[in-house]
């Protein structure tokens, strides 16, 4: 029973294992709700929601048209999904023993979440999707635009790690002396088993939620919404603790490449999308359709900015989600910066020329034909697992 405890519960897990089974869960995701498992949309939704509430009406403004405002957090499968991953992020921190409140080093950081927030806010949106839905859950879909976003994004993080490494937005260290002979290092015990049972508690809680509803919702089926959204709750939950478990920062799969040569991140990454890409082509085949966006200077210039931001910011999405819920206030300002983005990115959207945000979408399957696109897809993962390789070794 300790062992269990000690290994499932407060130590974190294997990073590639868990690439793996987002891989999988998230294109079983497509398959029952038919989109993918996305979080700057409902963000975009919320940042509307709020400007409606000081009284802003957003009618005129065909970005938020576009995202469709109608019903609540509560009653959309992308909210309730995302009110799942805080309560799964908040549950690992507690189990863990990874939850304290803890302040920026410096102003510069500030400055840093609140301006990386923005840009990679404003960045995704202008994108139509974060690297969630342009990337981990993009690429696999066979819309050519998300290897655009990629390699863009890719050229993105390289600036921000260029920049962040300047001494300028390096905090002075502070070096303090420590006596460890005559006053060792000591874990608060108290707080920890206070933390593991609230943990088990509000988990408990969290389970007879999801039997409440799903007494009160009747069978999952796909023409009952109110089923699915319990699902998408269920869904959240395991989303959100598997990347507090398995600290998951799509941010850190090539900024670790370029900073320490570390690759095992973007090859598990890379891995898990590939057998995504295969779970996904067989929904397809039963009738299923992604999602095609267009390729635009909208999309180069979105990539970009998001790249950059995210390293600027110090996470992504997923990143600052779980950094959050472990009570660091650097990526809760991160994170309420990035709904800012969004809402000034759909203020302005109308403002922008038409060819800057209209192009071409190439669906891969519709293109070259179901076996030729797959293929042309794990091709394109093969050649960039290919290339992280190349760049560990010799760069």
């Amino acid at each position: 029973m300790n062992y269990f405890k000690q290994k499932y519960l407060i130590s974190f897990w294997n990073n590639t294992h868990v690439f793996i089974l987002l891989g999988i869960l998230s294109a079983v995701y497509f398959g029952i709700f038919g989109n993918v498992w996305a979080v700057t949309g409902e963000f975009t939704r919320l940042g509307g929601e709020f400007l409606e509430f000081l009284g802003i009406n957003l009618d005129k403004y065909s970005y938020y048209q576009k995202q469709n405002l109608e019903g609540n957090i509560f009653t959309r499968i992308d909210g309730v999904m995302i009110l799942g991953m805080f309560i799964g992020c908040f549950i690992a921190a507690l189990l863990s023993n990874k939850f304290k409140i803890r302040f920026p080093a410096s102003k510069i950081r500030i400055f840093q979440a609140i301006v990386g927030g923005i840009l990679s806010g404003y960045g995704a949106r202008l994108a139509f999707g974060c690297n969630l839905a342009n990337f981990f859950t993009g690429l696999p879909y066979f819309s050519f635009h998300t290897w655009i976003f990629t390699f863009f994004m890719i050229l993105g993080i390289y600036v921000g790690v260029k920049i962040c490494n300047i001494s300028f937005f390096k905090p002075k260290a502070k070096l303090m002396r420590v006596d460890k002979k005559n006053k060792p290092l000591k874990n608060n015990t108290l707080f920890e088993k206070f933390y593991f049972l609230l943990a088990i508690v509000l988990f408990i809680m969290f389970l007879f939620l999801v039997i409440y509803l799903f007494f009160k919702n009747g069978d999952i089926n796909l023409q009952n919404k109110k089923s699915l959204l319990t699902l998408a709750l269920i869904f959240g939950f395991i989303f959100g603790f598997l990347i507090a478990k398995g600290q998951i920062c799509f941010t850190s799969c090539f900024r670790d490449l370029f900073l320490f040569k570390r690759d095992n991140p973007l090859k598990a990454a890379l891995i898990a999308m590939m057998l995504a890409s295969i779970i996904a082509f067989a929904f397809i085949l039963q009738g299923h359709t992604s999602k095609i966006i267009e390729i635009s200077p909208a999309l180069i210039l979105g990539a970009f900015l998001f790249g950059f931001g995210i390293v600027f910011a110090g996470g992504c999405e997923c990143g600052w989600t779980y950094r959050a819920f472990e009570g660091q206030i650097h990526f809760m300002i991160a994170g309420v910066a990035n709904i800012i983005g969004t809402m000034i990115l759909a203020l302005s959207y109308d403002l922008l020329p038409y060819y800057f945000i209209n192009g071409i979408k190439i669906n891969l399957l519709n293109t070259f034909g179901n076996l030729e696109g797959l293929s042309i897809n794990l091709l394109l993962f093969l050649s960039l697992f290919i290339w992280a390789i190349i760049y560990k070794k010799f760069f």
